[in-house]
């Protein structure tokens, strides 16, 4: 898969590309997409934005594509994730406040029924999905990776886990709750 597009740089990973069953026609001309999201780090730290610290190979990738310039964030990383997987303020997606639930619709810890995130989006208009990274913006069945149009994920579902075990870090955490693609429905 030759990447064509790099639409924004700001380690959460989406890779959307033209499902290969198009007519040729079609897939000759549609872009693939590789959007990366990184938490904890600032405008300057890749090279392309001024870094001291060699990034090469985000660099290349920066230089052949599209950067965000402008992309605003919510200074919390599950909020900044939902607005960037649905384009919606966070408190429309329903991540006004981490993943808590508070008993609003504004605030109740994961993305509702109501948003569309952009792999649904992609999907619908003949694209594979692809995440890998942290989810972190809701743990029910319903809000899971699969379930909001991504075909595959690999990745913690919770804000963070052990990287040797499938272990909670939390001790009211369900070690469940963290696995990764290949035990989600």
């Amino acid at each position: 898969m030759q990447l064509k597009k790099l639409i924004g740089i700001s380690l959460t990973g989406l890779v959307l590309h033209p499902v290969s069953g198009m007519e040729p026609a079609k897939t000759a001309t549609r872009p693939n997409i590789l959007l990366i999201l990184a938490d904890d780090m600032g405008y300057s730290d890749i090279g392309c934005f001024g870094s001291e610290i060699p990034t090469p190979n985000l660099d290349k990738l920066a230089q052949k594509g599209v950067r965000f310039s402008q992309f605003y964030n919510a200074s919390r990383c599950c909020p900044t994730r939902a607005s960037l997987l649905t384009g919606l303020y966070q408190h429309q997606a329903g991540v006004g406040d981490m993943v808590n639930d508070l008993g609003i619709p504004a605030y109740q810890g994961c993305l509702n029924n109501t948003s569309v995130t952009i792999g649904e989006v992609m999907k619908m208009n003949g694209y594979n999905t692809y995440m890998l990274g942290k989810w972190h913006i809701g743990n029910r069945p319903e809000t899971l990776p699969r379930k909001r149009g991504f075909d595959r994920y690999f990745g913690l579902i919770d804000g963070a886990g052990s990287y040797f075990e499938r272990i909670p870090y939390r001790t009211n955490q369900q070690a469940s709750r963290l696995m990764l693609d290949r035990v989600l429905v």
